[in-house]
């Protein structure tokens, strides 16, 4: 009987309960889910304690030397970066490779010597771009994130949080060139004077099992155990998961995904000149002058969102000689009470003063 009645106690939670029935469990110490858009957590676990991050700390070099010189930079490798311990691309001093040509190197194949030549080439040595680093990371709200070096080699003041590391990626991944790199399977760096061709193959083994992924960059230490940042994206959903010591971390990865693409989903909230409004004129050569949203707008909601509703802030009348090119009022949207997005609306027309 005393059975019976537990087992009735567990089916009755599971109704009441459904989400943390179905909650996700993982092997990392830390691990989060975020949807990229927003930033809103969907899964963590032990997100916000300070722990090693490996070559994951990539992400942010790769980051710092894109924002800082052009891509077609000629770097020659210094004797420092030649020999670093740990993943290589066996980069030689003195070989001249462009800027793009060592990220490639860097976000691939996790090349350490790629990670020094590149941060003495955009800092000047070592320290330097550390101090760049973590100048990134205050710019970007970070308070338990701190880097010691571009490779991700240990270090004592050398972490992050999974949470931290996620806004991380999601920041890079708005610049066009890192998000092309990371995102990129296989890559030949042509030969150099001192070196032949070498062939670069992304070690984030999920690019070519996971139809989805966008990138981002895989990660391990003796000490850290293996770290991964994984981004995938789903008819208009991004979605960032990072695990920190995971020794299952592909699984983990795809679970996670495939959880988060369960529970969210791309909403239109306006079409290109889908919001057209007619406004009095006065004092012009026309009675009125429509007003209309130049651009489209999605965003990210939660599958079950709450009913979408539109507030138009326009003036009653506009006065004749008003441009084109500044806005005259605003959309707003809301979900829930809660806003969500907003968009200008602009006159179609200038509006050419009545000649007295």
């Amino acid at each position: 009987m005393k059975k019976f009645i537990s087992a009735l106690i567990c089916v009755c939670l599971l109704s009441v309960f459904p989400q943390k029935a179905c909650a996700l469990s993982v092997s990392a110490q830390s691990a989060v889910l975020i949807e990229a858009e927003s930033g809103k957590i969907i899964y963590e676990k032990d997100a916000h304690t300070r722990r090693g991050m490996a070559s994951t700390t990539k992400i942010m070099t790769a980051l710092c030397a894109i924002e800082s010189l052009p891509l077609d930079t000629v770097v020659t490798v210094p004797q420092e970066a030649a020999g670093v311990e740990g993943s290589s691309v066996y980069l030689k001093a003195g070989e001249k490779l462009t800027l793009e040509n060592l990220l490639y190197a860097l976000m691939l194949q996790s090349a350490n010597d790629a990670a020094a030549a590149v941060a003495i080439a955009t800092a000047g040595s070592i320290e330097g771009f550390a101090e760049l680093m973590n100048a990134k990371a205050a710019e970007l709200g970070l308070r338990d994130t701190h880097f010691e070096n571009p490779h991700g080699l240990d270090g004592a003041e050398h972490y992050t949080t999974a949470y931290e590391l996620a806004k991380i990626a999601a920041h890079a991944l708005e610049n066009e060139d890192f998000a092309r790199i990371v995102s990129t399977v296989k890559h030949t760096v042509p030969a150099t004077e001192s070196s032949p061709a070498r062939t670069l193959v992304n070690h984030n083994r999920l690019l070519r099992t996971y139809d989805d992924i966008v990138g981002v960059k895989t990660g391990f230490t003796k000490k850290c155990g293996r770290t991964l940042v994984s981004a995938a994206e789903r008819e208009g959903v991004r979605l960032i998961c990072v695990t920190l010591n995971d020794g299952n971390d592909w699984q983990d990865h795809r679970a996670m995904l495939n959880y988060g693409f369960s529970l969210y989903e791309s909403v239109s909230l306006a079409h290109e000149g889908e919001f057209c409004y007619d406004l009095p004129v006065v004092g012009g050569t026309s009675a009125s002058v429509k007003a209309e949203n130049r651009e489209a707008l999605a965003v990210t909601l939660a599958k079950n969102h709450g009913e979408i509703s539109v507030k138009t802030e326009l003036p009653r009348f506009i006065y004749a000689g008003q441009k084109t090119e500044k806005p005259i009022g605003k959309l707003r949207f809301f979900e829930g009470g809660r806003e969500i997005g907003e968009l200008s609306l602009y006159l179609t027309e200038e509006t050419p003063k009545k000649e007295k």
